[in-house]
């Protein structure tokens, strides 16, 4: 009889498992982009459903038919520009030399505490200095108020910029202070890969952590755990498999395909709402699969570093939208 095997679970590429620092990612790579705009958004996450769409990819069995394609919903309002902040280049990377802020509004001062008299007037003392900088940047915040998850401190975040450091600068300058919608950064058809923060699950044991399978009835010490760990001296190995925290982690998954960007929000809300969200009130986006997080979590969206060639560049046909009353994920 063949000898049953049952292979540890959990990548080891993620070390430490240990929870993030806020319930939203941050972002430290941006792809390289000659167009000068912003190379990332944000959005809510609200639940998923499905749509039937005409398939359009050119490998595929089925092009040219309706398909089934799950989808996660995300709620995207406007973003703000809350300032604009300039970069050299160091031994270790990028570091932040300057940064000017707009005028505040109520929103940032409940997440930000932003000098009195910003109001971007000393942009201008850097355009004369752009040779001296490698990077210039923008700092953004949600407006959650235009959501329907029902909270008022933003989140605060930075996003890169495509082009030169000219060209950056110039948009950051446009930017500064001003709302960005969706439809400004990312269209139908696009991929992108999404940052979160996943659904938190505690401190867990190494069955549920890492697939570990039980031990005989009457083992020693208990059955739910590795039954070696390695050797009593020396270092205790971090491939194996032991209790610790589950979930919260930041997470990056990607090339999700954008098949819908919308400012119609009756097209998907249904009465009643999503369940544990509510009704989506602004622009709303569709992506194809499932996105990590919980509900009303932000989202984090970043231009494709890696874009997948098989998948078009276009968005299918989309023929139906489930709108189900009290939707879930």
């Amino acid at each position: 009889m063949a000898t049953t095997r049952y292979p540890r679970h959990g990548s080891l590429a993620f070390w430490p498992r240990k929870k993030a620092a806020r319930p939203y990612s941050r972002v430290r790579h941006f792809p390289k982009v000659s167009e000068p705009k912003l190379l990332g958004f944000a959005g809510y996450k609200v639940g998923m459903t499905h749509v039937m769409a005409v398939d359009n990819r050119a490998a595929s069995g089925t092009k040219g038919t309706e398909i089934f394609i799950p989808v996660t919903v995300l709620e995207v309002p406007p973003l703000k520009v809350a300032s604009v902040r300039f970069y050299k280049a160091s031994h270790y990377g990028l570091k932040l030399v300057s940064e000017v802020f707009a005028k505040a509004d109520d929103a940032l001062k409940r997440k930000t505490n932003v000098p009195k008299s910003a109001d971007g007037s000393r942009l201008a003392e850097f355009e004369p200095r752009l040779a001296e900088f490698s990077e210039v940047r923008v700092n953004a915040y949600t407006q959650p108020g235009l959501a329907g998850i029902g909270k008022s401190k933003p989140e605060l975040f930075e996003l890169a910029i495509g082009g030169s450091v000219a060209d950056q600068f110039s948009c950051a300058k446009q930017l500064l202070g001003r709302d960005v919608r969706v439809q400004d950064v990312l269209k139908e058809g696009q991929q992108v890969d999404v940052y979160s923060v996943t659904k938190g699950k505690g401190f867990q044991g190494p069955v549920k952590r890492f697939g570990v399978d039980l031990r005989p009835h009457k083992s020693e010490k208990g059955r739910r755990g590795p039954a070696n760990v390695g050797p009593w001296t020396g270092n205790r190995s971090w491939t194996v498999a032991h209790a610790g925290q589950m979930g919260f982690h930041n997470r990056r998954e990607r090339n999700k395909w954008i098949i819908r960007v919308s400012d119609d929000a009756k097209s998907i809300n249904a009465k009643g709402g999503f369940l544990s969200y509510g009704v989506v009130k602004g622009s709303y986006l569709l992506l194809k699969g499932s996105v990590g997080g919980a509900r009303k979590r932000l989202i984090r969206l970043v231009v494709a570093k890696r874009r997948n060639h098989l998948v078009p560049e276009h968005a299918p046909q989309i023929n139906y939208v489930s709108v189900a009353s009290k939707q879930g994920v």
